[in-house]
């Protein structure tokens, strides 16, 4: 055995032991972050933010698609902005982060660090839409944003984050939803088309919107140890915001009308999620599409005549396709291969003398990590074929978590002995009541997930109260 290879692997705590323990190892033994001196903010080192890249590409171009244009406004809102949307500041005010000095004079309004920018965008539509001409208006822009939560876990929970967030301004409120509902479908199909992570899509209760919405939408997903992941939300926000702003615009009749607008966004916490999803006791385990570096030649007996020149004579055939690397440093194979297992590298290619003379090499599936020998000759096909059935695996086995970790209850003793000994998604019906929200939050620990578009009829009363059920709701206990 190549003691450098289990000496890794091995400092890895076990996933089933210790779940909160594992995401740390792998985050940091994955170098994808380093701990900054600053509470609750991290630095992202290369490969952790060329994952963002890869995400930030992908989900850029699919918003571009639907007419959205990219925009950046200041990280600082002054606090009499901020005061002009009371459900909004009030939603926010907890997690604010208020600068109150420049240099060495006070400031004469304080100002915050943006937590989420609608505020900006709305004084800036008040000034930039006149007429019914100038609309939609579809805005996004990549940003960090600034929270100040009391809990802190690397991607999943920051100070600081990474985000996009999208805002839009529309003449009908019909329109407006549309876009909301828009967003959250680009949202899914991203997820489980690039990230492979099945999502659930509905929308959020009125406790759980978003501050000063009018209606949040969200998706979300299951991690491997049973808890909820919010994945993405977009909010319809009605005319709220119009109203404070004085965002108005002549319509075709020529009078004056207030627009409806949306936002939505997601952050950095789906790498977290996406780590939560499809790592193992290995390390990360990245799907193909976002992953930065796709496929890892390692050549065996690299010393030996003609070893190197044939990795690169594959990498020179895949690179059009793929992004790939070849491993040509002084490291044994073992530790190579237990680096890119741990960085959770797709596909690995081995390529030794003896392949050389059979025409072969070893192809390594980084979700499986069963060797399958190749012929040269079918090269391209094998990779294309590895790659498809890698993030078919990928959502499957995530789907089958989700699937195997989704129950039902009948009352809040019910559900909170199912969390307990079976973390995951419980159904079960409600009637509407905030109150019994917060007595399942209470009892329980759990919180509504999402109302689910696709409702199911599991009974006619509601499981906290015993009134009349209107809904089907997904509870959970999430991160």
């Amino acid at each position: 055995m190549d003691m450098s290879k289990d000496k890794n692997v091995t400092s890895i705590t076990n996933r089933d032991e210790d779940f909160a323990r594992w995401y740390t190892d792998v985050v940091t033994k994955a170098a994808l972050i380093e701990y900054s001196s600053i509470r609750g903010c991290m630095i992202y080192r290369p490969y952790g933010y060329a994952i963002w890249e890869q995400m930030q590409k992908e989900i850029d171009a699919r918003f571009k698609d639907t007419g959205v244009e990219n925009v950046y406004f200041p990280m600082f809102i002054p606090e009499s902005a901020l005061q002009k949307e009371k459900d909004h500041i009030e939603g926010f005010a907890p997690e604010v982060l208020w600068v109150t000095k420049g240099g060495d004079e006070e400031l004469a309004e304080p100002m915050c660090v943006r937590p989420t920018s609608e505020i900006l965008f709305c004084e800036f539509f008040a000034k930039d839409i006149q007429s019914h001409r100038d609309l939609p208006r579809l805005y996004n822009q990549w940003c960090s944003v600034v929270r100040w939560e009391k809990t802190t876990r690397p991607f999943l929970r920051n100070t600081e984050f990474l985000w996009q967030e999208g805002h839009t301004a529309h003449t009908t409120a019909e329109e407006a939803e549309e876009r909301t509902l828009q967003m959250l479908n680009i949202y899914a199909s991203f997820c489980e088309d690039f990230l492979a992570m099945p999502v659930l899509k509905g929308k959020k209760t009125d406790k759980e919107k978003f501050a000063g919405a009018d209606s949040t939408y969200c998706i979300e997903s299951l991690m491997h140890d049973g808890k909820a992941l919010q994945s993405g939300t977009s909010h319809y926000l009605g005319q709220g915001f119009a109203k404070a702003f004085g965002i108005q615009f002549s319509d075709k009749e020529n009078k004056l009308q207030h627009v409806h607008q949306t936002s939505w966004g997601i952050t950095t916490r789906l790498i977290g999620g996406m780590i939560m999803t499809h790592g193992d006791d290995n390390g990360l385990v990245l799907p193909p599409r976002v992953a930065p570096m796709q496929i890892v030649i390692v050549p065996v007996a690299m010393q030996k005549e003609g070893v190197l020149e044939a990795a690169n004579a594959l990498k020179s055939r895949l690179v059009g396709d793929y992004r790939v690397k070849v491993d040509e440093s002084d490291r044994s194979p073992g530790w190579k291969f237990a680096e890119y297992e741990m960085k959770g590298v797709p596909l690995r290619i081995e390529i030794g003398p003896k392949d050389i003379e059979a025409n072969q090499a070893v192809l390594v599936r980084r979700d499986n990590r069963e060797k399958v020998i190749i012929s040269l000759d079918n090269l391209e096909a094998e990779v294309a074929k590895a790659m498809e059935e890698l993030h078919q695996s990928l959502f499957q086995n995530a789907l089958n978590n989700r699937e195997n970790r989704t129950q039902t209850a009948t009352s809040v003793e019910e559900l909170k002995e199912k969390l307990d000994t079976k973390p995951g998604f419980i159904k079960a019906m409600w009637c509407g009541d905030v109150a019994c929200e917060d007595k399942i939050k209470e009892q329980a620990t759990a919180t509504s997930r999402l109302i689910p578009f696709e409702q199911e009829d599991l009974g006619e009363k509601c499981f906290c109260c015993g009134n009349k059920a209107e809904k089907m709701v997904v509870w959970g206990r999430a991160y």
